[in-house]
């Protein structure tokens, strides 16, 4: 049987930049689904992304969900949140991170609308950075690990630095 002959009527694709349509179908566009839609749709979004345990796996969800452009996209959100909420200045933030001042601004307006998403996201980010900052200072002094494990000992003294 050839391709062409296929039982079931299978529609054309039709390719554009970035999407592959099928012919007869178009994008879905947000605006245009029922409220109930929207709820199902990102309530399936939401328990899949919670599903996935471990910085692999998710690692993999994006990816395979995900444009590189569009995990891009959200990184540097999420690093312009940071940024911000450290305090930095928006032309600190343009010039280091070369984005422009609409971009730094709706991240700020999310930011100020109280939207705790990001804000845990900050959270649980600084949270993991200062993890992996105590396993490279375990893993490169022993005056660290000393500490470590006999902290009473060590009450007085700062946390060793190490020298980059």
């Amino acid at each position: 049987m050839s391709p062409n002959s296929h039982p079931i009527a299978c529609p054309q694709l039709v390719h554009s930049d970035t999407m592959i349509y099928h012919s007869g179908y178009m994008k879905v566009k947000a605006e245009k689904l029922s409220e109930q839609e929207m709820i199902r749709t990102l309530d399936t979004l939401y328990t899949a992304a919670s599903a996935i345990q471990g910085r692999a796996a998710i690692k993999l969800f994006l990816r395979d969900l995900l444009t590189q452009s569009e995990r891009i996209m959200l990184g540097r959100r999420i690093i312009i949140a940071r940024k911000l909420l450290q305090g930095e200045s928006y032309s600190s933030v343009i010039e280091s991170l070369g984005v422009g001042p609409d971009t730094i601004y709706r991240v700020q307006k999310w930011l100020n609308d109280q939207m705790p998403g990001y804000e845990q996201a900050i959270a649980g980010l600084e949270k993991e950075f200062n993890k992996r900052q105590e396993k490279k200072l375990y893993t490169q002094s022993a005056l660290f690990r000393l500490k470590k494990k006999y902290p009473l000992h060590f009450l007085l003294f700062p946390t060793p630095k190490i020298k980059s």
